[in-house]
């Protein structure tokens, strides 16, 4: 018997949305979980060095929880009504709060135009991916392709061993066919968006970076 397994069948929409809000709560576990336990300190009566570290740990990760919550309604949600256009300039502050850190920064080279808002959620989701690939940190560069019209967008991501994960490419493939689960939801649902759009995306390595792009 052969070791490998023929793949699944694509989600259906039930199947789509209870993955992807699978996704979101495994995104919000770790900040929320680190409020309650800040709190659970909080009513031990602590020692003032404690009390102060509690405080600070819940002020963070409520910072983190809710930047993460409004990438996530935007990348993810309906976000307006259908056929809604979305505010570059807003995903741009959306993407830096959710995505830069102390090891990851952004340089964002696109104008500041309202796109349809599947277009937007396609460049906020290849972020996410191009993201993955410097596990280590880098710079997250996000270029235009082509006029406002028609807009791609290509997303480099340069970091100390930057790598192309070919699972996530083959996901992005609409030749490549695989079993969806809620670890392989996000770069999917980002080929679909890509689909709806009109655009083909793809991730490949150039040189010692891995390049997203939709276009």
């Amino acid at each position: 018997m052969s070791g490998t397994s023929s793949p699944g069948p694509a989600p259906d929409a039930l199947e789509l949305a209870a993955l992807l809000c699978s996704r979101v709560c495994h995104d919000l576990i770790s900040p929320v979980g680190a409020i309650v336990n800040g709190l659970e300190v909080l009513d031990d009566n602590p020692k003032p060095e404690d009390r102060e570290f509690a405080l600070d740990l819940i002020r963070k990760s409520a910072k983190t929880a809710s930047a993460r919550l409004q990438f996530c309604r935007l990348a993810f949600g309906a976000a307006g009504s259908a056929g809604a256009q979305i505010d570059l300039g807003d995903a741009q502050n959306m993407a830096r709060g959710h995505l830069e850190d102390a090891k990851t920064k952004i340089t964002w080279n696109l104008p500041r135009v309202l796109l349809p808002k599947n277009r937007v959620k396609l460049l906020l989701n290849m972020m996410v991916i191009a993201q993955q690939t410097i596990p280590r940190g880098g710079m997250l560069t996000v270029d235009p392709i082509g006029e406002v019209e028609a807009i791609g967008f290509r997303v480099a991501a340069a970091g100390l061993n930057a790598r192309m994960p070919q699972s996530i490419a083959d996901l992005l493939s609409s030749g490549h066919a695989s079993a969806v689960d809620a670890h392989a939801v996000q770069p999917y649902y980002t080929r679909l968006l890509a689909e709806a759009c009109g655009l083909k995306v793809v991730l490949a390595p150039e040189g010692d970076a891995v390049v997203v792009t939709a276009s």
